[in-house]
């Protein structure tokens, strides 16, 4: 029973620190990023084991935190709010050219991130080219170009 109360404790340790680095940090990983978890791997495995290395104690852990991801998706499906809290909400960066810099501070972008995105997406070379940048909920700079007309 202890093994399952620690694999409940380290999941929703790592899901509120996940949440807190906000969407940006999941989005696009780096070589600190990948330094990062395999440091947060190892030490994970710690807590999760403790001092029974046994092949039961391990399948018994990872059934917990596949349980666990399970019922936090049945939570975020009968619960929109537990959605929002968990997943967020689409963030909108800029709107017809003018770029929310209250927004972009919040969600740690900048200017050159929403122009790499518009070239990479629409070919898009100027903010005024630019109808609508937004940070969805997985990270992702989403560009709506303005309509051609």
């Amino acid at each position: 029973m202890e093994s399952v109360l620690r694999g409940a404790a380290v999941y929703f340790v790592i899901l509120i620190i996940v949440r807190l680095s906000g969407r940006r940090t999941m989005a696009e990983v780096t070589v600190f990023d990948l330094v990062l978890i395999l440091i947060i791997a190892e030490t994970t495995q710690q807590a999760l084991l403790g001092d029974d290395f046994s092949i039961v104690n391990a399948a018994l852990l990872i059934v917990t935190l596949f349980a666990m991801d399970i019922g936090m998706s049945y939570v975020k499906q009968y619960l929109p709010i537990a959605s929002k809290v968990l997943d967020g909400t689409p963030t909108l960066l800029l709107s017809h050219g003018k770029l929310d810099e209250r927004a972009m501070k919040r969600a740690r972008v900048d200017k050159e991130e929403i122009l790499s995105s518009a070239r990479f997406q629409m070919a898009v070379e100027r903010l005024d080219q630019i109808k609508y940048a937004v940070l969805e909920s997985d990270g992702n700079i989403s560009i709506i170009p303005v309509d051609k007309k």
